[in-house]
C-alpha cells in the first residue's frame, strides 16, 4: 500500500490496523532509523508481515508472496524519482504485476492524464466513485479576482470574503486550512535604487527570506546567507522584500486574528523525526483553529472539523515551464477542495486567483475531472504532448559552460543523422540551456525529444551515449528522462 507522502503514512496505518490489526502491518519509509528499518524488513522479509505500508521505496519491500499493489493519490509527481536510480513507481509497479500476474490499483480523485487516458482507452479497468465518503457534500467553491481586490484597496494576502469566512468558522469553533504552495517569508529581495536582486552563489535562482533565523536561503542547493540591509551593488539602504512564503501567511493571520491559534506545515517544520504526525496530531486533537502549509496539507488528510480552506494563490503553478501546468494546477486546487467538509457540517472553499478565467481553475470550481481532462486531452494532442507522444529530456550539466555547448551539440548532432537515415517519426529540438541554468555551480542545458518511446528510442539513445560520451574524458555528465515531472 504506497502513500506519495510519509505525513500520510500515520492516517493510512490507523486505518489498516483498526481492519487488520497491528501484527499484519510493516511500515517502510525514509524518517525511519536504521535499527526502525531493520525491524520492519525483518518483519517482512521472514513472512510476519502481510501488508507493507509506505513511500515510495517501499515498493522494494523483500515480500515473497506480493498479491496486489495499491497506489494511492497515483496522479503525485513524488512517486517518481528525480535522483539516481530515476525510476517511476507506476512502471515498476507494471513490471512486477505483469511477472506475479497481480492486480494494480491506481487511487485518485484527479488521476494522472497518462493513467486516465489509458481507463479510457480500455488498457485498464475504470472503477467510479461517484459519491464522498459519508455521503456528505461536495464543498461550495468560491473563486476571488484578486485584481478586483487590488483595485478596491486590499493589498493584503487575505481578501475581503476568505477574511469574513475565516472570522464567521473562528466564531463557530470550526477549523480552517490555508494553503500557499511557497515556504518561507518573502520569496525574493531586490533593491528599489538599482533592481539588484539576492540570488544564490552558486544556483541562477533568486533566495528565498526565512524571518525567523533572519536569512536568505536556496531551495535548491540549501546554500543560506545574513539577510541583506545594504545592496552589494549601489550601497543603497532601499531594500525590498517582495513575494510571500507560509512564514510570511502565517505573520499575517497572527496580526489579523490574533486570538486565533495557528500551527504552519512545510519543509522547514516537518525537519525533526514524527513532525508530521505531531503537527497532524495536534491541529486535530488540541482542535487548534487555522492550518497553514504547502502541498503537504492538501493530499487525502481527514480532519473532521474542517468547514473552510482558502487558497491564497492559485495562479503558483500555473506559470511554470511545465506542459503540466494546467493539470497540476487543477490537481492540487481540486485536492485541497477536498479537505473541507469531510463529516457532516457542509464546507466552503475560497480559491484568491490573479485568473479566474483560466479553464483549470474554472472546472476546479466545479470539481469536474471530466470536464477538464477532455478540454486538456485535446490541448495535448494538438502540442503532440503526453499522454499523446513521450517527451524525452537530455539533460546536460557540467562546472563548464563550453563543454556542455560542446558535447550536447555532438550529442544532437548525433542523433539527428541516425534519425535521418533509419527515418524514424522524431521531433528533435536544438540544445538550449535549462530554464534554471545553473545548480550547485554546475551549467545545465537540455535537449528535447518528441516521440513514442520504445526499443528502437533506447537503442538510439544508449548508440549515443557510446559513440560520444563513452568515447571521451568528459567532464559532462548527461542523464535521460522519460516523461519528465520537472521541466525546470
Amino acid at each position: 500500500m504506497l502513500v506519495p507522502e510519509i505525513s500520510l503514512t500515520p492516517q493510512t496505518v490507523d486505518r489498516f490496523i483498526a481492519r487488520f490489526g497491528q501484527d499484519n502491518i510493516a511500515v517502510l519509509h525514509s524518517k525511519l532509523s536504521v535499527g526502525e528499518r531493520y525491524d520492519q524488513w525483518y518483519k517482512i522479509k521472514s513472512g510476519k508481515a502481510k501488508i507493507i505500508i509506505g513511500a515510495r521505496s517501499a515498493l522494494f519491500a523483500p515480500i515473497n508472496d506480493l498479491g496486489i499493489i495499491i497506489i494511492d493519490e497515483e496522479h503525485d509527481s513524488s512517486y517518481k524519482s528525480e535522483m539516481s536510480p530515476r525510476y517511476n513507481v507506476k512502471d515498476v509497479a507494471r513490471y512486477l504485476g505483469k511477472k506475479y500476474d497481480i492486480p494494480i490499483v491506481y487511487g485518485s480523485a484527479t488521476p494522472d492524464m497518462d493513467t486516465y487516458y489509458r481507463a479510457v482507452k480500455g488498457d485498464i479497468e475504470l472503477l467510479e466513485l461517484t459519491k464522498r465518503a459519508n455521503n456528505s457534500k461536495l464543498p461550495k467553491v468560491e473563486i476571488v479576482d484578486l485584481k478586483q481586490e487590488l483595485a478596491n484597496g486590499n493589498r493584503s494576502m487575505i481578501s475581503g470574503k476568505l477574511y469574513n469566512a475565516i472570522e464567521k468558522n473562528l466564531k463557530e469553533k470550526k477549523q480552517t486550512i490555508l494553503f500557499l504552495n511557497r515556504r518561507g517569508y518573502s520569496t525574493f529581495i531586490m533593491c528599489r535604487d538599482c533592481g539588484y536582486t539576492a540570488k544564490c552563489k552558486n544556483c541562477n535562482i533568486t533566495m528565498t527570506y526565512h524571518l525567523r533565523q533572519n536569512k536568505l536561503k536556496c531551495h535548491y542547493c540549501g546554500y543560506e546567507c545574513n539577510a541583506l540591509t545594504v545592496c552589494p551593488d549601489c550601497k543603497s539602504n532601499n531594500i525590498r522584500y517582495f513575494g510571500t512564503g507560509t512564514q510570511k501567511l502565517e505573520a499575517e493571520i497572527n496580526k489579523m486574528f490574533p486570538n486565533a491559534s495557528t500551527i504552519r506545515m512545510d519543509v522547514d517544520t516537518v525537519t525533526k523525526k514524527n513532525s508530521h504526525e505531531e503537527i497532524l496530531n495536534k491541529f486535530k486533537n488540541d482542535n487548534i483553529d487555522i492550518l497553514i502549509g504547502t502541498q503537504m496539507v492538501v493530499k487525502g488528510h481527514h480532519f473532521p472539523n474542517v468547514t473552510l480552506v482558502g487558497v491564497i494563490a492559485a495562479d503558483t503553478n500555473l506559470n511554470l515551464d511545465d506542459y503540466r501546468a494546467s493539470e497540476k494546477t487543477f490537481q492540487i486546487l481540486t485536492q485541497v477542495a477536498g479537505r473541507a467538509g469531510r463529516e457532516k457540517d457542509e464546507g466552503r472553499v475560497i480559491i484568491q486567483t490573479y485568473n479566474p478565467d483560466n479553464f483549470s481553475i474554472e472546472f476546479s470550481k466545479k470539481q469536474d475531472y471530466k470536464l477538464f481532462y477532455n478540454l486538456e486531452s485535446k490541448l495535448r494532442k494538438q502540442l503532440k504532448y503526453p499522454p499523446f507522444c513521450d517527451i524525452i529530456m537530455l539533460g546536460f550539466s557540467s562546472e563548464s559552460e563550453n563543454d556542455i555547448i560542446k558535447v550536447s551539440g555532438e550529442v544532437h548532432k548525433y542523433l539527428k543523422n541516425k534519425i535521418e537515415q533509419e527515418n524514424i517519426p522524431i521531433m528533435l529540438y536544438k540544445p538550449v540551456p535549462a530554464p534554471i541554468d545553473k545548480i550547485k555551480n554546475k551549467f545545465r542545458w537540455r535537449i528535447i525529444i518528441k516521440c513514442k518511446f520504445g526499443d528502437n528510442i533506447i537503442g538510439i539513445i544508449n548508440g549515443c551515449i557510446d559513440e560520444v560520451l563513452g568515447k571521451r574524458n568528459s567532464s559532462v555528465s548527461m542523464i535521460v528522462d522519460v516523461n519528465p515531472n520537472n521541466m525546470m
